[in-house]
């Protein structure tokens, strides 16, 4: 990395084809809406197959009764690298090597990627931190995760292989129409369905890339139900020890640029003050000295999770924000918090069409939690510039940019439909992220 000027995993960002990421380039936030909407999928059709499968008995044919299947399994192996096509097993549709990867797919990789999956969930990690440490920490689920990805696409070119050996239109023959007839249908049938899959994949793609806002929306409303229901409650839990503490905290993010922020950096703020009005019955004006005096001051040993992958274990120190929110005290109509950064993000995000103050929007019930924390300090001494001084927000089971650094002021409104372009922050303005950023 530079030494010679502040770096930050924004400069660190790369684009991809459309060809291998869907939708591409550098639309993060667009394909983690299709990655979830497609976790949905491939979850509920799962649950279906499992279902059918003990339902109708058929998981007989995958799972094992001997432990001779192993000896014939690897026989079965030497066979195929030999280029020749092993036995059946006795009254079996499948040969031994068959039935065990079957098995290992369905009952084994299948759960794997699903748990290494929610391993990755910052709700997860704040409320269950021994559930992450079992994967050896965020990182190793992570890689754990891409592998059960290769693993998935091994099996996928092999069983394609396979098929194509054994006769393509007999085995798509009896998966159509559950015996061997009409074979040319069968493979005009498959041959469909895997364009078909490319279709929808291309179809999705220029939607994504010519209607971002549209997709941002649609499946946005199918995955905002499912997060409320499954991660709002995941209050976080973690107490992690200082010995646990990262030895660099990455940067997202450059401090503002302007020449009003460098006088206050210079004078120790000082000077600055945040205001905190809207929807309140007391609007206050507050100093850093009067913001330490306010309540209580809380100190939180915390994973970080941004939304590039990385992540940090820091120490961080301030202020409960539901304290400052009961002391304000909320109007009945006020339903979110919009927080307002010093930082203007037009040149941090190039490839975004979105310029002005960065902000972003949460819901009155995630400021109220536990460990939502207005910090203002960090690993044991003040906050640095760099890190969002002199204040940011902390809110645990949520990824990095829902936590605002540099905070200016804090309005408690009813609707944020006329804030920014109306999606809840500035990044899900610009770079159509989700509002709710709980995995």
């Amino acid at each position: 990395m530079p030494t010679d000027k502040l770096y930050d995993t924004l400069d660190e960002e790369e684009s991809y084809s459309p060809v291998i990421s869907l939708p591409g380039r550098k639309m993060l936030g667009m394909g983690r809406h299709w990655h979830f909407v497609a976790v949905l999928g491939w979850i509920a059709t799962g649950v279906a197959y499992i279902a059918l499968l003990f339902g109708t008995g058929q998981w007989h044919r995958y799972i094992p009764y001997s432990w001779e299947i192993f000896p014939t399994a690897w026989n079965d192996l030497l066979t195929y690298l030999s280029f020749d096509l092993p036995p059946l097993l006795p009254g079996e549709p499948l040969d031994g090597i068959q039935k065990l990867t079957y098995a290992a797919v369905i009952f084994l990789l299948a759960p794997f990627q699903i748990l290494t999956g929610a391993a990755q969930s910052p709700a997860v990690e704040a409320r269950f931190p021994w559930y992450v440490r079992l994967f050896g920490g965020r990182q190793s689920a992570r890689s754990l995760h891409f592998l059960g990805l290769v693993a998935f696409l091994a099996f996928i070119v092999v069983h394609v292989t396979m098929i194509a050996l054994w006769g393509w239109g007999e085995l798509n023959s009896l998966m159509i129409f559950g015996e061997v007839r009409d074979t040319r249908w069968a493979v005009a049938a498959s041959l469909g369905i895997i364009a078909a899959i490319v279709l929808v994949h291309v179809a999705a793609t220029v939607w994504s890339l010519r209607h971002p806002r549209s997709v941002q929306r649609v499946l946005g409303a199918v995955l905002e139900r499912v997060r409320r229901l499954a991660l709002r409650p995941l209050v976080s839990r973690q107490d992690y020890s200082r010995a646990e503490l990262s030895p660099e905290h990455r940067v997202n993010g450059k401090p503002p640029d302007s020449d009003a922020y460098k006088t206050l950096a210079v004078h120790g703020f000082a000077e600055w003050r945040l205001d905190v009005g809207g929807l309140v019955e007391r609007p206050v004006r507050l100093s850093l000295d009067e913001l330490r005096g306010l309540g209580t001051v809380q100190t939180q040993r915390v994973l970080h999770n941004c939304v590039q992958g990385w992540s940090s274990i820091g120490e961080w120190t301030g202020l409960p924000l539901r304290e400052l929110v009961d002391h304000v005290r909320p109007m009945p109509e006020a339903r979110y918090l919009c927080v307002l950064s010093l930082q203007d993000n037009a040149r941090d995000e190039p490839s975004a069409d979105g310029a002005g103050r960065f902000y972003e929007v949460i819901d009155l019930e995630l400021a109220r939690q536990s460990h939502t924390l207005l910090a203002y300090g960090m690993n044991g001494g003040a906050l640095p510039i760099k890190h969002g001084a002199p204040l940011r927000l902390r809110i645990e089971n949520q990824v990095g940019f829902k936590m605002v650094k540099w905070i200016e002021r804090i309005e408690l409104v009813s609707a944020y439909d006329v804030i920014g372009r109306g999606a809840g922050g500035w990044r899900e303005d610009n770079v159509y992220y989700d509002k709710d950023v709980a995995i």
